[in-house]
Order: C-alpha cells, then sequence, then structure tokens
C-alpha cells in the first residue's frame, strides 16, 4: 500500500497515511502558555482546586500540568518531567511529555511560564485570627503543678498535636496556651481531635476526665458550641510512694482511674483504684530515694551502709536473688527501709 501523504510504500497506519507522515501532523499533548499557582505564605501550602495540600513544589506542578494540559487517548504509559528557571519572579519552565504509540516512542515538549500568587490558606486564616473550637484544661487534685510537671505536660501535648498534623489533620493546630494558677489550657482548633487529645492525656497521666460545653454563638444561621475538655491529675503521681492496705507501694504506671504499682516488701505488682489512694496515705517521690553502699548480702538479707552516717542496717530482700550493684537505691517510710528496684 502507498502512502497517500508521501506516496512512499509503507505500511498503513491510519487514515491511508503511514505512521512517519501521520506523526509530522499530529500532535498529542495541549495546554496553555501561562499557568498561574497558589501557595500560602504562612505554611508553603499549595491550593489545588479547591484544596489546601502540604507537598514539593515539583509534585504540585505536575499536578497542575495535568488539569490544563490535554492528553491524547493515543498515548500510553505517559509520564511528565519539568525544568524551571527563576526569572523576573515567574518561573520558566519546560514540560516534555512522553509515552507510547504502539511501540513508536512519542516526545513532545511545551514551553510554560507559571506565575506563583499568594493567599493565605483557611487554616492560616483562622489560626491568625484565633480560630479555636475547644479547650484542654489540666489541673491537679488538691495540689499544685510542680515546674517539671508542667514541662512535661506542655510537650506531651504539643508532641500529640504534631503527630496528627503529621498524619494528615492539615486544620488541627493550638491559638493559644495559658500556664496559670490552676495548671495549663489549651486552645485547641478541632473539637473532636481535641477530645482525643485530651482522652490520652488521661490515660497517660491518670485522673478524672470531664466535658463541657458552651455558646460561642451563631455562624451561618447556626448556632456554635465550644467544648471545654477537663483533665484533672490525681495528687499521686509516677514514681511515688504510698501506704495502702498495711503495704507500701511505689507507682509504676497510672491509667485513666486505675494505679499500677509495686508492692516494696516483694517486688510484685497490683492494681488499685485510684480513688483507694488518699492524699493523706502518699509520702513523696522521688527525692525520697537515698542511694546505699551494700556491705553483704545472704539469701534472704541485704547489709547496706549509709555512705554519710557510714552506720549499717540489714534490709530483707523482696526477693531470692542476688543483688549484683555495689550502690542500692533504698526509700524509709513510716520508719521501714524497703529497697527500690533500679
Amino acid at each position: 500500500m502507498f502512502c497517500v501523504e508521501c506516496g512512499k510504500d509503507e505500511p498503513i497506519f491510519r487514515n491511508g497515511v503511514c505512521l512517519s507522515c501521520y506523526l509530522k501532523h499530529t500532535q498529542f499533548t495541549k495546554g496553555p502558555a501561562i499557568m498561574d499557582i497558589t501557595i500560602c505564605p504562612r505554611c508553603s501550602s499549595y491550593k489545588h482546586k479547591n484544596t489546601w495540600v502540604q507537598e514539593d513544589f515539583d509534585e504540585i506542578l505536575k499536578r497542575y500540568i495535568k488539569d490544563v494540559f490535554s492528553i491524547s487517548s493515543e498515548l500510553k504509559n505517559v509520564t511528565i518531567q519539568t525544568q524551571c528557571k527563576e526569572q523576573d519572579r515567574i518561573l520558566r519552565c519546560t514540560v516534555t511529555f512522553s509515552g507510547f504509540l504502539e511501540d513508536q516512542q512519542i516526545t513532545e515538549q511545551h514551553p510554560l511560564t507559571v506565575r506563583i500568587r499568594r493567599n493565605t490558606c483557611d487554616v492560616c486564616s483562622r489560626e491568625s485570627g484565633g480560630y479555636f473550637e475547644a479547650i484542654i484544661q489540666i489541673r491537679a487534685e488538691k495540689r499544685t503543678f510542680p515546674k517539671e510537671e508542667l514541662t512535661i505536660l506542655r510537650t506531651t501535648v504539643e508532641s500529640l498535636v504534631g503527630q496528627l498534623q503529621k498524619s494528615g489533620k492539615r486544620g488541627l493546630f493550638i491559638t493559644d496556651y495559658d500556664e496559670n494558677r490552676q495548671g495549663l489550657d489549651f486552645f485547641v482548633s478541632e473539637k473532636t481531635t481535641a477530645f482525643s487529645i485530651a482522652k490520652k492525656i488521661q490515660e497517660q497521666f491518670g485522673g478524672e476526665f470531664k466535658q463541657s460545653t458552651s455558646d460561642a454563638g451563631m455562624k451561618d444561621s447556626k448556632q456554635v458550641y465550644r467544648m471545654t475538655y477537663l483533665v484533672r491529675i490525681p495528687a499521686y503521681r509516677k514514681g511515688d510512694f504510698f501506704s495502702f492496705d498495711a503495704s507500701y507501694f511505689l507507682i509504676s504506671s497510672l491509667h485513666e482511674n486505675k494505679v499500677r504499682a509495686l508492692e516494696l516488701s516483694r517486688w510484685t505488682e497490683k492494681v488499685i483504684e485510684g480513688k483507694n489512694i488518699q492524699p493523706s496515705k502518699i509520702f513523696g517521690g522521688k527525692e525520697l530515694i537515698r542511694e546505699m553502699i551494700v556491705v553483704s548480702q545472704s539469701k534472704k538479707e541485704l547489709q547496706v551502709m549509709d555512705p554519710k552516717s557510714y552506720s549499717t542496717v540489714e534490709i530483707q530482700k523482696p526477693k531470692l536473688a542476688t543483688i549484683e550493684s555495689p550502690v542500692v537505691n533504698t526509700v524509709k517510710l513510716d520508719g521501714y527501709l524497703f529497697l527500690v528496684p533500679a
């Protein structure tokens, strides 16, 4: 068969012409010469259609190109590559499309001018405007927070928020933070997420959880409510010593309203309801621990010496085990001396 275009005796590809002539007169990709991309100057998110996304510029550029360029359905396995240079506050780009028409590889290039438009995104607008839907309040039961504990609590909340943001919670942020005599207040942008954060704080530090609603006015003819989530940390803390049911314990972990504690005379674990631990039974925490030097030991007893007074005393071993360390931690409660696990 002869090609009607070039007259050569070539296999006819389509419409009476050979493949070579078909490619001469066919354009597989088309698009504009100028394109705008919107970026938020505060968080560097890009607006794609009606959604703000946080992606690398190369990825967002390819998204825009796929939206505004038409690619022939004849072209298979299409890849897009871009090369850009900044010039006069705009980007001069070359867009390269590569694909296959049957076994023939097709490559087409287009010059593209990309203009960067700056516009504050919805999340940054709300954050700068002080927007919040919930307050997380952290308080202590019958005590004030020491500075160290306040730092731990604040770091924990901020870490949880950071993890959720990385997992895709783009609209989550802490609008404001307040440290006062009563405790901590976090003003959070999303009430449902604030609820889960407050529950995680309760799980980690123990205590009671309460929630309440307040009227925040009208929006779009609808009543708007704000939530307050209160976590009341108990009077006791992880690492505190307390007496219960004629025994002495060390708090090893907290979970909501329950305490996992180590019974000091036998080093056995016990789970106790938090409400059964009264503040009057709490002795204190790590400040009560004293190091003592191991002098000798038998199967059931350990002789230790106070490094300051050089006085020695025998302690009943909590379990039949050899103490390898030359120094041990001890605590004295109601006149009784106990070994404390390292």
